[in-house]
C-alpha cells in the first residue's frame, strides 16, 4: 500500500513537473553534415531544450557542436539549446543502451545511416532523418526493414524533404493542379520527357554567413554516396508530391527505371583543402586519384523512369563553385495539355527561383492567359501580391519578397509537421510508400548507370 502511494505521489509530481510535461527529446546521432545543426536552428515549444549526442571523437561533431553554440549566441532571437555529449567509438552502443530521447536525428555521413535507423527502429526510437536514407541497394532492403518495424511498432520514420515548404515549389504545384489552366499531364517519352528537373549544387558556397566547411569524407561516394542518390531524392520528392499528391506509390508496379548515368566532378587537392580544411587528399581518397593527381568525384547524374504512365527526366550536378553572384539553382518543367509550368534560377533571374507560364504547343494563348488570370486571383488569399506580368511567349509569376522563405527555415517548417504527426501518432498513409519508392528509384538509377 505505502509503496503503491510513493509511485502514485512520484507520477504526480513527474507530470506537472515545469518543462517536462508533454515534451519530446532530441537524440542527435553521428552529425557530419551541417543539416543536422539547422534542425536545431530555432526551439520548439514542444521540445526538450538538452539535447543528447552520440558521436565518435573527431572533427564532426566538433564542429557540430560549434555551429549550434553560434545559435545560442547570436544577436538576434538566440535558441537556448544545451547539449549531453558522449563521443567513442562505441557511440552507437552506448545511444542503444542507453535510450535517453524520443526522436534520433541523423545527418552526416551516409555510409552507415541505413544501419543506424533500422538499429534505431528496432530500439523502439523514432528516427527523423536528413535525406539521404540509403545510397545503395544494401542500404534501400535495410530501410524497407527499418519501415515495416516502424509500422508494426507505432513509430514514425520520415526524411526531411524540405524543398516542399519552397515558396516557388509550391506555387508550381498548385499551378499544375489547375486543370482550367494546367489541362491534363502530358505521358511523355524517354526522348521527350514530360517532366525535366534539373539541379546545380556547389561544393564550396556559405551557410548562415559562414564559409561551409565540409567533412574530409564528403568527397568518399562510398562515405557521401553518389549524385544519383543524393540530391535526387528531393527532385524525385516534388515530382510525386506535384503530380500524384496523396496517392501512395507502389514501385513493384508502377515505377519503370528507362536509363541512367553517371559522371565525375573533377576536384584538385587545392580545391579539397579549401573546402575542408584538410591539406591532403586523405589514404582512402588517394588511391582514385588520377594521374594528374586530381579526384573524380562522382556526384553528378541523371534518370529517366516512368511513374503511373508519366515520363520523368531527373539531372542533378555538382560544381566546385558558383560563378559571381550566382547560388544553387532548380529548373523545374511540368507539361500539360494546356500549359507548361517552368521554374528557372539561371542568370537572366539573378539566380533566383522564379516561376512561369506557357501555353502548351497549339494550345490558345488567349484562353491560357484567362485561365491564369484566374489562377492569380484565387492565389493571391494565400500568397498576398502575386502577379502575373508578360514575358516572351508566356507569363512570369511575380512573388512579393515578403511571400519568400529562406532554405535554412524550411528546416523549422519539415520539424514542425513532423511533430504533428507524432502527436497524431501517424504519417499521412502516402507517405511511407512514397519515401520507399523514392529511394527505389535512386538506388536501382546508381545500380543501372554503374553498368
Amino acid at each position: 500500500m505505502l509503496r503503491n502511494f510513493i509511485l502514485s505521489v512520484l507520477c504526480i509530481c513527474l507530470a506537472i513537473a515545469p518543462g517536462c510535461a508533454d515534451k519530446v527529446k532530441l537524440v542527435t546521432l553521428d552529425p557530419g553534415h551541417y543539416h543536422a545543426a539547422l534542425v536545431q536552428k530555432s526551439m520548439y515549444e514542444q521540445v526538450e531544450p538538452l539535447v543528447y549526442v552520440y558521436a565518435p571523437d573527431g572533427p564532426d561533431v566538433d564542429n557540430h557542436l560549434d555551429q549550434i553554440q553560434r545559435f545560442n549566441e547570436r544577436e538576434e532571437d538566440p535558441t537556448s539549446w544545451r547539449q549531453r555529449v558522449y563521443t567513442g567509438d562505441d557511440f552507437l552502443e552506448k545511444m542503444l543502451a542507453e535510450k535517453p530521447g524520443d526522436i534520433v536525428v541523423l545527418s552526416g555521413n551516409n555510409r552507415r545511416k541505413a544501419e543506424y535507423i533500422k538499429a534505431s527502429i528496432d530500439a523502439g526510437l523514432n528516427v527523423f532523418c536528413d535525406k539521404p536514407m540509403c545510397i545503395d541497394a544494401e542500404g534501400f532492403r535495410l530501410l524497407e526493414q527499418a519501415f515495416t518495424t516502424a509500422e508494426k511498432n507505432d513509430l514514425l520514420l520520415y526524411d526531411i524533404m524540405t524543398e516542399r515548404f519552397n515558396t516557388t515549389c509550391i506555387l508550381q504545384k498548385l499551378l499544375v493542379l489547375n486543370k482550367d489552366l494546367f489541362g491534363e499531364m502530358e505521358a511523355g517519352s524517354p526522348e521527350d520527357p514530360a517532366v525535366v528537373k534539373e539541379s546545380v549544387h556547389h561544393f564550396f558556397k556559405y551557410v548562415a554567413g559562414a564559409p561551409l566547411k565540409r567533412p574530409a569524407w564528403y568527397f568518399d561516394t562510398t562515405q557521401q554516396g553518389e549524385g544519383l542518390v543524393d540530391v535526387t531524392t528531393h527532385l524525385i520528392d516534388l515530382m510525386m508530391w506535384t503530380c500524384f499528391p496523396t496517392e501512395a506509390i507502389d514501385y513493384c508496379k508502377d515505377i519503370t527505371i528507362n536509363n541512367a548515368r553517371r559522371w565525375p566532378t573533377m576536384l584538385t587537392r587545392e580545391q579539397y583543402k579549401r573546402v575542408t580544411g584538410v591539406a591532403d587528399f586523405p589514404d582512402y581518397l588517394k588511391g582514385k586519384l588520377n594521374d594528374n593527381g586530381v579526384l573524380p568525384c562522382y556526384a553528378n547524374g541523371e534518370t529517366t523512369f516512368t511513374m503511373k504512365g508519366i515520363c520523368l527526366k531527373l539531372s542533378v550536378t555538382w560544381n566546385f563553385q558558383a560563378p559571381e553572384g550566382g547560388a544553387d539553382t532548380h529548373t523545374s518543367l511540368f507539361r500539360g495539355s494546356k500549359a507548361h509550368v517552368i521554374i528557372r534560377q539561371g542568370k537572366e533571374q539573378d539566380y533566383r527561383p522564379e516561376v512561369y507560364v506557357e501555353p502548351a504547343p497549339g494550345n490558345d494563348a488567349g484562353k491560357v492567359a484567362a485561365s491564369l488570370k484566374k489562377a492569380v486571383a484565387g492565389l493571391q488569399r494565400k500568397f498576398p501580391g502575386l502577379k502575373a506580368e508578360k514575358a516572351g511567349d508566356g507569363w512570369h509569376i511575380v512573388i512579393p519578397d515578403k511571400c519568400r522563405v529562406g532554405h535554412e527555415a524550411h528546416f523549422r517548417n519539415v520539424m514542425d509537421a513532423y511533430l504533428q504527426y507524432l502527436a497524431e501518432g501517424r504519417l499521412p498513409e502516402w507517405e511511407v510508400p512514397n519515401m520507399i519508392a523514392k529511394y527505389y528509384i535512386t538506388t536501382r538509377s546508381l545500380e543501372l548507370a554503374r553498368q
